[in-house]
C-alpha cells in the first residue's frame, strides 16, 4: 500500500485518490505562502506592500473601473508581483521520490483507463 504521506518533510505533501487521477494536499505549504504575504505586508522595511494593498482596499468600484479602462490592473499586478515574491516550491528529497511517485500512481491507477489499441 503507498504512503498517504510521502513527504514528510520538510514540507509535507499527502496524496490521496479522486475521480479521475490524485489530489495532493498541501496545507502546509498553503500555510506557507500566507505566512509569506503576511510577512511582505507587515514589513516595515518595505512598506510599499501595504501601501499598494490599502490603496486597493481603499479605491472604491467606480475608480476601479476607471483604471482598469485606462489599462491600469492595479490588483492583478498586486497578485503577480506577490506571487513573485513569495515561496513557490516544495522540495522532494531522496526516497521521498520514489514514495510521491508510488502514491501518485496508485491513486491514479484506480482511475486510468486502459489505453485501446497502440499509439500511432
Amino acid at each position: 500500500m503507498a504512503d498517504p504521506t510521502p513527504v514528510d518533510g520538510p514540507i509535507p505533501v499527502r496524496v490521496r485518490s479522486c475521480p479521475g487521477g490524485a489530489v495532493l494536499e498541501l496545507d502546509a505549504f498553503a500555510t506557507l505562502v500566507v505566512q509569506d504575504v503576511l510577512q511582505l505586508l507587515l514589513s516595515t522595511e518595505t512598506p510599499a506592500w501595504r501601501e499598494r494593498l490599502d490603496e486597493l482596499a481603499e479605491q472604491t468600484p467606480e475608480q476601479a473601473r476607471a483604471d482598469e479602462a485606462r489599462g491600469i490592473l492595479a490588483y492583478e499586478q498586486l497578485v503577480a508581483d506577490m506571487s513573485d515574491a513569495v515561496s513557490s516550491r516544495v522540495p522532494v528529497y531522496g526516497p521521498q521520490v520514489r514514495r510521491l511517485a508510488a502514491s501518485l500512481l496508485k491513486a491514479a491507477g484506480a482511475h486510468v483507463p486502459a489505453q485501446r489499441g497502440e499509439a500511432a
